[in-house]
């Protein structure tokens, strides 16, 4: 556990009067709970010690995976659509909906977790799908679009995505390039007159908590195409393609091709968030900036006098556009004291500080095995919360 302020006996005995109402907004804990479990979990630890605490929870997301999740328990209306998934077959996929504002999470068509087990595709697995679910948001009369990305299973530049909106993209033979990122090396010439002209009677708002350019050595392929399953030499090929995709672009369109390519964001989701600067006029935001203001989040701030806010891991990636440094930040911001929880806590006291967390209580304090906190990171969560709720408000 860190204490980023030396807390002591009398200091928090009057933190402890002065804490009226508790607000949760939490992310998920990536493999073992979602943002809404955690939630839960840490309420009923808290209710435990303190039951005459008001507590509400806002569950929240920074743009990837479990966006739409947390959209849904903020009020917004899940919506199923059947899509294409990255390896082509169909899946099941969501997004959500409240008046005229549609959140769209790219992982949902085109996420790793739609891989079987041990299955990878770096060059081939498509964002077609993502591009199916922004035209049911389209359909379902959206006036703002959220697309969250973070979590996918492919490298293509967004080309697919922008295919199924009615992009061209052809090879020398004038046959469509096939699926992935990796044929785009075949790529002859680039047509986005087809766009759906909806788009342009739309705000889309690419939510991400990566700043990557396109390509390069902080590149889409280079920076994430090995969790995605690259070897070194699909990252070159890859590279190569996605380069030679943003010159026919370039050809097509004009050389703000070129500048989105190396724009904050145009890495994003395997180059997805270039295909969204480039095809459809998106404008970038930090994920959790966007969402905390979908979510309500000022108005439930201003409620607070304590935010639980937390994920998986605290680490050095948090401090860079995560949920917790996000909540962090906007709590400090209204004056509001912040603690976190988390399964893993690999941030030193000061870090935690400059970040605006005051403490970090992690599952790993109760449990040092990891596998077991993985494994029941419900009920030792529980457990922690009420430990919390002991130093806080009892």
């Amino acid at each position: 556990m860190a204490d980023a302020a030396g807390t002591a006996g009398r200091g928090q005995q009057v933190r402890r009067e002065q804490v009226r109402h508790v607000l949760i907004a939490a992310d998920k804990f990536k493999g073992s709970l979602t943002a809404v479990q955690v939630a839960e979990r840490v309420t009923a630890g808290l209710r435990a010690v303190a039951p005459e605490v008001p507590v509400e929870a806002l569950p929240v997301a920074d743009g990837g995976d479990g966006t739409v999740t947390a959209a849904v328990a903020g009020g917004f209306e899940r919506r199923d659509v059947t899509v294409t998934g990255p390896l082509g077959d169909q899946v099941t996929a969501a997004y959500a909906l409240k008046d005229g504002t549609a959140v769209v999470e790219m992982a949902e068509a085109s996420g790793l977790q739609l891989l079987p087990e041990g299955v990878f595709a770096p060059l081939t697995a498509t964002t077609y799908g993502s591009g199916e679910l922004i035209r049911a948001a389209l359909d379902a009369g959206a006036r703002t679009i959220v697309f969250g990305v973070g979590g996918s299973a492919t490298t293509d530049g967004g080309a697919g995505m922008l295919a199924a909106l009615g992009a061209r993209f052809l090879d020398a033979d004038g046959a469509p390039v096939a699926p992935g990122g990796g044929p785009l090396k075949e790529l002859a010439t680039a047509d986005l007159s087809g766009l759906d002209p909806r788009l342009k009677d739309v705000e889309i708002v690419l939510a991400s908590d990566v700043d990557n350019p396109l390509t390069g050595p902080k590149g889409a392929p280079a920076v994430y195409g090995p969790q995605k399953g690259a070897t070194p030499e699909d990252v070159a090929a890859l590279d190569e393609a996605l380069a030679h995709f943003a010159a026919v672009l370039e050809k097509s369109i004009g050389p703000k091709a070129a500048e989105y390519a190396q724009s904050p964001g145009a890495g994003a989701a395997g180059g997805i968030g270039y295909g969204a600067l480039v095809g459809l006029g998106a404008g970038f935001r930090p994920g959790i900036e966007v969402m905390l203001d979908v979510l309500g989040f000022a108005p439930a701030l201003e409620r607070a006098t304590l935010v639980i806010t937390g994920e998986g891991s605290l680490d050095e990636q948090t401090l860079h556009g995560k949920a917790p440094a996000g909540v962090a930040a906007a709590a400090r911001a209204a004056g509001v004291e912040v603690v976190a929880v988390c399964g893993r806590l690999a941030l030193p006291a000061q870090a935690l500080g400059r970040a605006g967390i005051r403490r970090a209580y992690a599952l790993t304090d109760i449990e040092p095995d990891v596998a077991r906190c993985i494994a029941e990171a419900g009920p030792i969560l529980e457990e922690l919360a009420a430990k919390l709720g002991r130093d806080y408000l009892a």
